[in-house]
């Protein structure tokens, strides 16, 4: 994600399938051997008549049409899962336990904010579960690095937060996209860039660095390699070390389906997420930026998400769910459909009767967006407590 609009995340590749050779692949071969002996006698030409081509369209025809039937039926059973996810009553036991967090913007370090706004922040999370926060401190520049100047007042907001908010986190949130021509994780300078960075901002007395690169493609191997190193780093620091993680596939297959369409898409496979968070501190999955246009499917996606994500990531691990506070439509984002209340709902839904045992919480996303109304259901349907 970025400070001016919500994340999103990519996915990669799908993996395809293996398969025996059955009866029909000696007469497809002889038919293919067939099509090419009619077609080395047809004229330079292509007198009116010749088969030369006759064959290839047809064949594509029927691909096509099977593919398209194929993505008809996936997406039907994915749509009929979603509404079935959303049905039930979340029980009253499944709340929030004080271990949430927040998305903050970059106006916060770059000199818009002043002791005033830290002291309306700290009297606006008093009583929230809320103790960590992730602050827009980047982004990295192309090639890794940070350009300070983009945070003048980082150790002072730090401080004034700790002294208004004893035991909140403040974590530097930085990110980039790594596509061609801008950042580029496969390079090792790059990556050793970003790791000097890292150090940087723990230095300005961050408690920990939340890390946003997006896209990155499913099972792409220079993030998890990054992550590692840095994990190294901020351990020796006594920092937290925590990321971004983007959607999940919530049926098996589609993530592969999704994958194989033009552009990126923000689609991770659950065991992909896994590898990454075995080298962090932290994990945010963003809920949000879906596409989905009814309420009923969008909780019941969230649903579907937070069940897969309590799967994947290690229990030793912390895990928030992103929920959105932000009110654009776009065809990413449908403000009817991803409210506040859908997904909170659908986080309660997963948990089930009882709150999470392991370090669970969910993200707002973004302190410049939130209503007053996204507070008032965060407190009443997450927390329990008067809106």
């Amino acid at each position: 994600m970025v400070e001016t609009s919500p994340g999103s995340g990519d996915a990669g590749p799908g993996n395809a399938e293996p398969g025996d050779a059955g009866p029909g692949d000696a007469a497809v071969r002889s038919a293919s051997v067939t099509d090419a002996a009619v077609a080395d006698t047809a004229t330079a030409g292509g007198a009116p008549g010749t088969p030369r081509r006759r064959g290839w369209p047809r064949r594509a025809g029927f691909a096509l049409a099977a593919v398209v039937a194929c993505l008809a039926v996936l997406l039907a059973a994915g749509w009929v899962a979603l509404v079935v996810e959303d049905s039930g009553t979340p029980s009253a036991a499944a709340r929030g336990t004080g271990q949430d967090a927040e998305w903050l913007g970059h106006a916060w370090v770059d000199g818009r904010k002043s002791q005033s706004d830290v002291d309306r922040l700290a009297a606006s999370l008093r009583g929230t579960g809320i103790h960590d926060l992730f602050v827009h401190t980047g982004p990295f520049r192309d090639d890794g690095t940070l350009d300070p100047g983009l945070r003048p007042e980082a150790r002072w907001l730090i401080g004034a937060l700790h002294a208004a908010l004893p035991g909140v986190r403040v974590q530097a949130w930085l990110g980039a996209h790594p596509v061609p021509g801008q950042l580029d994780l496969r390079s090792p300078t790059t990556r050793a860039n970003i790791l000097t960075a890292t150090g940087q901002v723990l230095d300005d007395g961050y408690d920990g660095v939340h890390y946003d690169f997006e896209p990155v493609d499913n099972g792409d191997p220079d993030l998890v390699g990054l992550l590692g190193a840095a994990h190294r780093l901020t351990r020796a620091r006594h920092a937290i070390l925590s990321l971004s993680a983007s959607l999940l596939a919530p049926l098996p297959g589609l993530g592969s389906v999704v994958a194989a369409m033009p552009g990126r898409k923000g689609v991770w496979s659950p065991g992909y997420l896994r590898r990454l968070a075995g080298n962090v501190d932290q994990v945010a999955v963003m809920a949000y930026d879906t596409g989905l246009w009814t309420a009923s499917l969008y909780g019941g996606y969230v649903r579907r998400l937070t069940g897969l994500a309590l799967d994947a990531v290690p229990a030793g691990v912390a895990l928030f769910i992103g929920v959105p506070a932000y009110h654009d439509d776009s065809l990413r984002h449908h403000r009817a459909a991803e409210t506040m209340p859908a997904a909170l709902r659908g986080v309660r839904l997963a948990l089930g009767a009882h709150p999470s045992r392991r370090n669970f919480g969910v993200a707002v996303y973004v302190d410049f967006t939130a209503t007053a109304a996204d507070w008032s259901h965060y407190r009443h349907d997450w927390m329990g407590t008067a809106g």
